[in-house]
């Protein structure tokens, strides 16, 4: 029986920026035109939480019951079903409690904004959550994983945040959006080059695997400059915008590690670094855009 402890390592908490960051991303665009709305904002945040949650329990039990998560295989937090720590169902339920949860908190945003197009956006995002690593063809599998984290945990995430707030969308929301999609794919692309041995073994064509080790590493790069030119394209229309620079400094650990050809174990504080430089760029590009 897994401990709390352990239920609260397998929620990944180190990927949990990638919830918060469109919400403050969000939130700020809608200031920034003076539209801001606290209580949509928490809502949005439990929303964008569970979501994140909810797929990281999603993926533990779907990798754990074909194997790919079986000992050995990888590195990195605990895995429930992969390491018998939590029976594959109590894991499977725990995900669509997650999944519960989001659908509650975003029904109570739309029916508060009247943002009712977010309905049909927030079941395929439960859709989307679950079949990633779940059902007989997991698009995670195919290498279509930063597709959809770029889709919704990007594009979706912030745009849906500044919309059910402000019922408008502008160019600082969708630069911001881009921005942090590219930063929340750098996430995953940092998890994937780490288990790229692993996956490769299991046919997991994620792709880091698609591209090889020194193509991933690449990618990660241009996913930086993605995130960045974001910033520059935000400032064209509200310059304290620019204010996101500064997350700049925290992007220096994780590209060094990473560009010195660190492997499993050791790309660990690449992921912890990304996170944190998500979490910065986020904090700093909201109050960029409110100010």
């Amino acid at each position: 029986m897994a401990t709390p402890a352990q239920w609260f390592q397998g929620a990944r908490p180190r990927t949990l920026p990638a919830a918060l960051a469109p919400v403050l991303v969000g939130t700020g665009a809608a200031a920034a035109i003076a539209a801001a709305n606290p209580g949509r904002a928490l809502l949005a945040l439990v929303v964008a939480t569970a979501l994140q949650v909810g797929v990281n329990y999603a993926n533990d039990y779907s990798d754990g019951i074909r194997g790919t998560d079986d000992e050995g295989r990888r590195v990195g937090p605990v895995r429930l079903v992969g390491q018998r720590l939590a029976p594959p169902r109590q894991v499977k339920l725990a995900a669509f409690a997650c999944f519960g949860v989001a659908a509650l908190a975003g029904l109570l945003l739309v029916a508060v904004s009247g943002a009712w197009i977010m309905i049909a956006l927030g079941v395929a995002s439960i859709v989307a959550a679950w079949f990633y690593t779940g059902g007989s063809r997991p698009y995670g599998y195919l290498g279509l994983g930063e597709v959809f984290v770029f889709v919704f945990f990007g594009l979706i995430a912030t745009l849906g945040t500044t919309y059910t707030q402000a019922l408008a969308l502008t160019a600082p929301a969708w630069a911001g959006a881009v921005g942090v999609g590219a930063l929340s794919c750098a996430i995953l692309m940092a998890n994937n080059l780490r288990d790229i041995p692993g996956d490769t073994l299991v046919g997991k064509r994620t792709v880091a695997v698609r591209l090889g080790d020194a193509g991933a590493r690449r990618a990660y790069l241009g996913l930086l400059a993605v995130a960045f030119a974001g910033v520059l394209v935000a400032a064209m229309s509200k310059p304290g915008a620019l204010f996101a620079l500064a997350s700049l400094a925290l992007a220096v650990a994780p590209v060094r590690r990473l560009r010195s050809g660190a492997k499993g174990p050791e790309l660990i504080p690449v992921l912890a670094g990304t996170a944190a430089l998500t979490l910065s760029y986020a904090v700093l590009l909201a109050l960029g855009l409110a100010l």
